[in-house]
This record gives C-alpha cells, structure tokens and sequence, in this order.
C-alpha cells in the first residue's frame, strides 16, 4: 500500500528546503570578506591579462 501523506507538511518540508537552499547561496555570495573577495578578482585579472599577452596574432597575416 502506498504511504499516507500529509501534504501541508509536504509543502511546508519543500518551503523550508528552497529557502535553506537559498540561504547557503548568499551565505557564499555575502559571505567573503572584501579583501578575498579584491583578491579573487585581482587573480583572476592578471591570469586573464597573462592569457591576452601570451596569444599569437593572426592579424598581420592577414595585411600581406
């Protein structure tokens, strides 16, 4: 036989899992402070910058 089920419990169990799911997200989105958070950007700026410097161009080939 099937389980007998109580739906407003049922919705309140899902209520309460989507907003828990939504806390952990601004728990890491809010949650670092400034300063790692300036240094994540930095890091990710200068490998991007390092990755721009070290591409061929493919430019000039196309001038002759």
């Amino acid at each position: 036989m099937a389980e007998i089920l109580n739906l407003r419990q049922a919705r309140k169990k899902r209520a309460k899992a989507e907003k828990e799911k939504a806390a952990e997200a601004n728990r890491v989105k809010h949650g670092t402070p400034k300063q790692l958070r300036d240094l994540s950007k930095a890091r990710s700026e200068l490998s991007r910058l390092k990755l721009e410097n070290s591409r061929l161009d493919h430019d000039m080939d196309k001038d002759k």
